[in-house]
């Protein structure tokens, strides 16, 4: 199951372990320098530049903070959960690789318009468990708001102009099967809400809205109404038009949510 991070006014730290090699101590900590003299050795995951950061900022590790909802992953990162206490400020997603905003490296930024996996949620890759004695997630320590503040999260209020969605990107196919049209029903009004975030090339809840329209998509596939091929294809589309500079991210955020949603089976009314 997943949750849509910014109505549920989280922001989660998602802290990764990928096997990869470390970057340059430049970009470990984005507008940190790290002085040739401290030594790095062991560093070799999201838990070392996380664990580092909070030491430059005299900060309880979040990957340590037993005062909050923590989540293991099935690829072994962490999700670290917590509440925004400031319904006035927004804070935007990042990546632990991002070049322009960025927490560290390999740590990455669930917020607004970003969608995590709710602990106990089972996936082809494994099971996503909670650790620890906490279950609700704490208030975002200040800390942590003064370094997303510094590292360019803060959504900055827009009012996006009108945008006319060309039709052959939001609509449904002409020939999809008669058995398919319930689903559709379903699937169209998502699909057209992803197509609409052309509008803008940030605050218009994009990731959000395409995580909801394949998770809800990999429900009714599960449920065998809609072909898993030709729905992921249309999201792709879809996806790349709103935002084509961000061509693989856009596929992995419909193949993470399709896997999802597929183990949640959306049954129609009426239907199977």
């Amino acid at each position: 199951m997943g949750v849509a991070c910014g109505p549920a006014g989280l922001v989660v730290i998602d802290i990764d372990a990928h096997q990869v090699s470390v970057a340059d101590r430049a970009h470990l900590l984005p507008g940190i320098p790290i002085p040739e003299q401290v030594e790095l050795d062991g560093l070799a995951s999201g838990f070392d530049t996380l664990a580092l950061l909070a030491a430059y900022r005299g900060a309880k590790d979040p990957a340590q903070d037993e005062s909050t909802l923590r989540v293991r992953t099935p690829s072994g990162g962490l999700h670290v959960w917590y509440r925004n206490p400031e319904t006035s400020t927004r804070y935007r997603c990042s990546t632990g690789s991002g070049r322009n905003t960025a927490l560290a490296w390999q740590v990455d930024v669930r917020a607004n318009g970003g969608y995590i996996v709710a602990p106990g949620t089972r996936t082809p890759q494994g099971v996503y468990r909670a650790v620890g004695a906490a279950r609700h997630p704490a208030i975002l320590p200040e800390w942590l708001r003064g370094e997303l503040r510094r590292t360019g999260h803060v959504i900055e209020s827009q009012t996006p102009a009108a945008v006319a969605v060309p039709l052959a990107v939001a609509a449904s196919p002409a020939r999809a099967p008669r058995r398919a049209a319930p689903a559709h029903q379903v699937i169209d009004p998502l699909i057209a809400l992803v197509a609409e975030c052309a509008v803008a090339p940030e605050g218009t809840g994009f990731t959000e809205k395409l995580n909801r329209a394949a998770y809800t998509a990999g429900g009714l596939i599960g449920a065998g109404h809609l072909d898993h091929t030709a729905i992921r294809d249309r999201l792709v589309r879809v996806a790349h038009y709103a935002r084509p500079w961000q061509q693989s991210r856009n596929e992995k955020i419909v193949d993470d949510a399709l896997a999802v949603g597929s183990v949640r089976p959306l049954h129609l009314k009426g239907r199977p």
